[in-house]
């Protein structure tokens, strides 16, 4: 939404223009999935879709909420004194405001935010995130708060945890906070150091396809599976010398992986330690030209979170395998949490709006609708 018309929204509904408008995009990973939590690397980069947050500064101590996507909640009230969660989508941003209270960041005013966006909630292209983001730079706004993109993400993952019960790693609330045009970004979760890497549109489209099974992180299997990776952990660390699982190359994951006790556990971290590595050469396969590499590593990656992570689901499996049955497509892999959402495809240049038309017919016919497309 322009900045124009979310004003005149924010007029129809808080009988005021807003002092401020701030954008956050969503991301879609391209490659490096659990891996965050378990301070691997991670392969993102932003979609030109996002939330747009208009906001007033207030004289009193009264914050309101009001989003576009939610009309049937109306306007969310709440004194800075009694920020409660409520079990709705306000929760995002209340969680970073009390967040931003815990870090010495109290703000001295209330104040009125209207959210609008065109991310589909619950596809895994991080609407929560970039929610968090959003709330983010808005608050350092409207109270002269000097943050980094980086602390922020932090804010966002410590509100997500902390408040939300999600025990996401940082890499939404960082794609989001520090993307940047035409660029994917190497993470390094575990150090937070990074570097950014032109993704070759010119030659490939980053084609998203949203399967329109919604997931809900906080109540899926989310939480137990990275229960699971420390369970690996503690076992692996009782033999070796370990601070994370992405610690260990794929080799000496192999030579040790014995010592970890139960089946299901081996596997989550097999995939932890195999995605790693494969993300690191899927950037440098980027930084070279090399596509193709690229898009085989994407599809190893969709294989390990269906088999040995098991967050993936029949609908996703079927865009995938559809996808890769299309002369034109480098790779295809489920993205974001799993259990539902989006997959994201890498497709030459010339031949995205036919595979677009492709895998539209296909889910259509098999599932009986017509799945949301868009590319990058």
């Amino acid at each position: 939404m322009k900045k124009t018309q979310i004003g005149e929204l924010f007029g129809s509904v808080f009988g005021k223009e807003p002092d401020i408008c701030e954008f956050a995009p969503g991301r879609v990973n391209l490659i490096g999935e659990h891996t965050d939590y378990n301070g691997g690397y991670v392969f993102p980069c932003a979609t030109g879709l996002g939330i747009t947050c208009a906001a007033a500064k207030r004289s009193d101590n009264i914050f309101r909420f009001y989003s576009k996507q939610f009309e049937s909640c109306g306007i969310t009230e709440l004194t800075g004194d009694d920020l409660v969660l409520s079990g709705k989508w306000s929760d995002y941003p209340v969680s970073v405001i009390k967040t931003f209270a815990n870090m010495g960041y109290s703000c001295q005013y209330g104040a009125d935010f209207l959210f609008d966006g065109d991310l589909p909630d619950g596809s895994g292209l991080s609407s929560s995130a970039a929610m968090e983001v959003v709330t983010g730079k808005v608050l350092c706004e409207l109270n002269g708060f000097s943050l980094t993109g980086q602390m922020l993400a932090v804010i966002g993952q410590f509100a997500e945890n902390r408040f939300i019960g999600v025990n996401c790693g940082i890499m939404d609330q960082f794609a989001s906070a520090m993307a940047k045009e035409n660029n994917a970004v190497l993470l390094d979760t575990d150090t937070l150091s990074f570097e950014y890497v032109p993704v070759p549109f010119d030659k490939a489209s980053i084609v998203i396809v949203n399967s329109g099974v919604r997931h809900s992180l906080a109540s899926s299997a989310y939480n137990e599976r990275r229960q699971q990776c420390q369970c690996a952990l503690s076992d692996l660390k009782k033999v070796t010398d370990i601070k994370n699982l992405c610690s260990l190359s794929a080799e000496d994951f192999d030579s040790i992986c014995v010592s970890i006790s139960d089946e299901v556990c081996r596997r989550r971290a097999k995939h932890a330690v195999y995605e790693n590595a494969r993300t690191k050469l899927a950037a440098s396969a980027l930084q070279k030209g090399d596509i193709e590499t690229f898009g085989s590593l994407m599809t190893q990656s969709h294989i390990s979170l269906r088999d040995d992570y098991e967050v993936s689901c029949g609908e996703l499996d079927y865009l995938v395998s559809t996808a890769l049955g299309f002369n034109g497509v480098y790779g295809a892999r489920m993205t974001g949490g799993g259990f539902g959402g989006c997959t994201v495809n890498l497709v030459k240049k010339e031949k995205a709006e036919a595979f677009e038309n492709y895998i539209k017919e296909g889910y259509k016919s098999s599932y009986g609708i017509s799945p949301a497309v868009f590319s990058l």
